[in-house]
This record gives structure tokens, sequence and C-alpha cells, in this order.
């Protein structure tokens, strides 16, 4: 039994994939959050945005500490505007709720792992 309960509390832990809906989930799930953010700003008729996403879900999917978010840039006109996002996909990492690094168009693993390591310092 005790093997079986710490499966479940194990796998909580797994990282939060957050669709953002509107400004104020965007303050309280990424700029107030504990943990790093990193911003996925996307468009359903972005082709690289297709490609990227799902690749940073992959790499994220095992760092219990570290958020991603998502933000459909055709609904968050005031989110593009804010983080002068001119391109899609473009990428911020959110910690402390600072902008501590950002990225724009589809970029190798290599890129992305370098961002998740930066945001996984404890420091």
């Amino acid at each position: 039994m005790k093997k079986f309960v710490r499966n479940i509390t194990s796998s909580s832990n797994l990282h939060k994939l957050i669709t953002i809906k509107n400004n104020d989930e965007f303050l309280s799930k990424v700029m107030n959050s504990e943990n790093p953010v990193i911003v996925n700003f996307h468009a359903e008729w972005c082709e690289p945005c297709h490609i990227l996403t799902p690749k940073m879900k992959e790499l994220v999917e095992h760092k219990d500490n570290i958020d991603l978010a998502i933000v459909d840039v055709e609904n968050h006109a005031e989110l593009v505007h804010t983080f002068e996002v001119k391109a899609v996909p473009a990428v911020i990492a959110v910690k402390n709720g600072l902008v501590v690094d950002k990225f724009i168009g589809l970029v190798d693993t290599s890129m992305i792992e370098n961002l998740i390591n930066k945001l996984d310092k404890k420091i």
C-alpha cells in the first residue's frame, strides 16, 4: 500500500501546463508564481508553433519546479503588446515576476534546454 501511495504523490509533482484564459490568470499563474514559468506565445495558424509547443512540453514535463504557460496571441492582444511580441512563436522565461530570458522563432532543442536549465537554478 505504501508503494502505491508514493507513486500517486510523485505523479502529482509533474509540471503544470497552463493555458492562459485572461490577464488576471496570467498575473496569478505566471507573474506571481512561486515556480519559474516558460511562456509560449503562439497562434493556431503558426506551423513552427505546432513543432515548438510539443517539444517544450516534452522537455519541461520532468521538471516539477517549472511550469509552461501557453498564450494564444489571437486572444490576448494586451499581453502581446505588453511583452512586445512581434512574431510567433515567441517564448519568455519568467522567474520571480521578472522576464529573465526570451527567444523568438523555432529554435533547436539545445536552446530550449539552456533556457530550462537557467530557470532550474536555485538562484
